[in-house]
């Protein structure tokens, strides 16, 4: 392993603002479960999350711009949650956090209704994997659970099959498609979508590889 990669494992629990929960039960909630909003941030402002937020550009990029939201960027990658952790620190944001763990047992991390945003932002396609891309029907069942009504999931992807897929399951699923485009830069759109960039989705930009970009809101019955 690089020196810098051990580095970061070993500095990133100095972080004040990486929670590490390690491995939990499966009955058991993190010490937070329903109690973000009153133990950690001590607000009631509403609660995004970013998905696999990698480097944490995302996360807190969106910290920034809305300083009347809170954001945790989840990743179970350590040293790259470190990049993200060390910017919001050196911002100064109180409204941020990163959570270190695998998106699967999400479930235990928040209660009903607990997030009122998801961003996904360049995930893994799993191309021979479909039950774990990230939207698929078995994740979108545990985010009905933890996201409010008519909460919004963001997907953001340089993976046509990737998106591809979404599309066809937000339409299987009966969910309502807000927003999509196969190419978000030529689209006209100006929002938080395009203002805020990730490392890897500027190199893909650089080579003329379009961005595909949808959001959309659950069917929850």
């Amino acid at each position: 392993m690089p020196k810098r990669k051990i580095f970061r494992y070993g500095d990133i629990g100095s972080f004040p603002n990486v929670l590490q929960p390690g491995i939990l039960d499966n009955s058991e909630k993190f010490k937070l479960y329903n109690r973000w909003a009153s133990d950690y941030f001590k607000n009631n402002n509403s609660i995004v999350a970013e998905f696999g937020c990698g480097k944490g550009e995302y996360t807190v990029g969106l910290a920034l711009e809305y300083p009347e939201k809170n954001f945790i960027g989840i990743d179970i990658k350590g040293d790259r949650i470190w990049v993200g952790a060390s910017r919001a620190s050196d911002f100064g944001l109180a409204n941020v956090c990163f959570l270190r763990t695998q998106i699967e047992p999400i479930e235990q991390f928040f209660s009903n209704n607990e997030l009122s945003e998801i961003w996904i932002t360049f995930p893994d396609p799993q191309p021979n994997n479909p039950k774990k891309r990230l939207t698929s029907p078995s994740f979108l069942s545990k985010y009905a659970h933890i996201l409010q009504k008519d909460g919004i999931i963001h997907l953001k992807t340089d993976n046509m099959m990737l998106f591809e897929y979404t599309l066809y399951v937000i339409s299987q699923y009966n969910h309502t498609l807000l927003y999509n485009t196969h190419d978000l830069y030529n689209s006209g759109n100006t929002t938080n979508a395009v203002s805020i960039k990730t490392y890897y989705e500027s190199m893909f930009l650089k080579e003329n590889v379009p961005i595909c970009y949808l959001n959309f809101s659950l069917n929850i019955n």
